[in-house]
């Protein structure tokens, strides 16, 4: 998130809200209501514990360039967490 426009927050906002649609619980770390200007270990500590709650997680593009993403994915796989992209996601619940 952090380097892009907007911290990307538009394509976290749409994923989560077809995932929604589809009837995922979501849990969204850019609906955090933490200040954009904190530091990035803080939003990385509350995107671990919404990862550990989750039991998947969708992969939005670009993810591999993200130093973030690469730490929850890390963990995920590490903790047998399912990880697919929003559409595969999406799909299985159809």
């Amino acid at each position: 998130m952090s380097g892009l426009p907007e911290y990307n927050y538009p394509a976290f906002h749409e994923a989560a809200r077809e995932l929604r649609e589809a009837g995922y619980e979501v849990l969204n770390p850019a609906e955090s209501n933490r200040p954009t200007s904190d530091p990035w270990q803080l939003f990385m500590r509350d995107a671990i514990g919404m990862l550990i709650q989750a039991d998947g997680v969708a992969l939005l593009p670009g993810w591999s360039k993200s130093r973030g993403a690469c730490i929850e994915i890390k963990l995920a796989i590490d903790l047998g967490i399912e990880i697919a992209t929003p559409s595969a996601w999406i799909k299985e619940e159809a």
